[in-house]
């Protein structure tokens, strides 16, 4: 079931409001762009569970730049919240793959939460997230982490394999409407983009930081139950879990910038770990290792559920604070 948003989106005009389906200027999409389906790698390796061991490494790699670490310093209630915001947040940036025909509609409403999120950050800089390059640099985390969990928890990739998920990841940020002007033309492009990033543009800045620092983090809402001394316990262990998970997946280049050392030893454990998740999860259910959103996806393309089946939303567990459940920066949904 195809959704006509083209009344609402004047095509290819630099004019164009911003809304559902609308590019933000007139390098987006001069029509609705084809969305990705089950036919894709990207449908394959994004959207699995083992994906949030990827968080810290995808939150820390996105908040070095310095535009967007800016934004999330100024802007985010992220460490408020941080596992209600994770968990939902998965369900929008999820469906820009897997919503089918209404992916270009699920893309635009990612899109506008950035609006307005702007200013100038501790050095007198100006940020933007409605940046090309800053919206870009946040796609491009992940799709290199969509590669990195194809190669450390997914059996790895041929070098065809890696080309295909770079055309898709092309297809995959169509679907926000945004300028196509950052996005590398090649996949050997991309290579030089993401290694210019890393030694020339990142920062270690005090969003990146506070990302890789668990120390704060509060339960979730399903878990207050749990006694604090037990949740401290608990952190401590996530703390130096994540740290070994988080830093084997930097660049060198990043783990330099960021302070960290690794070894040899460090890295065939590393190696070792992702063979071990990935033949854990060879042995079970696949439909069990995919994000509801996913999961739905699948089942509409399969025909298990009716083709224009409403779309899976966050529970309302991990809705944000009541306070700010009205505020458009914010995936809110009436849940």
């Amino acid at each position: 079931m195809t959704q006509d948003t083209s009344a609402a989106c004047p095509v290819n005009s630099a004019a164009a409001p911003v809304g559902a389906g609308c590019p933000v200027s007139s390098d987006g999409y001069d029509a609705l762009p084809q969305p990705l389906g089950p036919d894709s790698l990207t449908w394959k390796y994004f959207g699995r569970w083992t994906g949030m061991l990827q968080g810290p490494w995808a939150g820390s790699m996105q908040n070095m730049h310095p535009q967007l670490g800016a934004a999330v310093q100024q802007h985010s209630i992220f460490f408020m919240e941080r596992m209600p915001r994770l968990y939902r947040s998965v369900y929008p940036i999820g469906g820009v793959v897997f919503d089918g025909d209404r992916a270009p509609k699920t893309g635009a409403q990612v899109r506008d939460y950035h609006i307005g999120i702007k200013g100038v950050d501790d050095q007198g800089r100006r940020y933007s997230a409605l940046n090309p390059d800053v919206f870009y640099w946040a796609h491009a985390t992940f799709f290199k982490s969509t590669l990195l969990a194809a190669e450390w928890l997914g059996g790895g990739l041929t070098e065809a394999q890696k080309r295909q998920l770079f055309d898709e990841h092309i297809v995959w940020y169509r679907m926000y409407g945004m300028s196509m002007r950052p996005v590398p033309k090649t996949w050997e492009e991309f290579q030089e983009y993401w290694d210019h990033m890393c030694h020339n543009v990142l920062e270690n800045n005090w969003a990146a930081r506070e990302v890789l620092d668990l120390s704060s983090m509060t339960k979730h809402p399903s878990l207050q139950w749990m006694p604090d001394w037990l949740w401290q316990l608990n952190i401590a262990g996530m703390q130096r879990f994540f740290n070994f998970t988080t830093v084997g997946l930097f660049d060198p280049a990043v783990r330099e910038l960021m302070g960290y050392t690794w070894t040899p030893r460090q890295e065939r454990l590393h190696r070792l770990f992702g063979k071990v998740v990935y033949r854990v999860v060879k042995l079970l259910p696949k439909r069990m290792m995919m994000h509801p959103r996913k999961r739905s996806a699948w089942d509409r393309a399969s025909g298990r559920l009716p083709a224009d089946s409403p779309l899976v939303e966050t529970p309302a567990r991990n809705l944000p604070p009541v306070e700010y459940r009205d505020n458009p920066h914010y995936y809110s949904p009436k849940v």
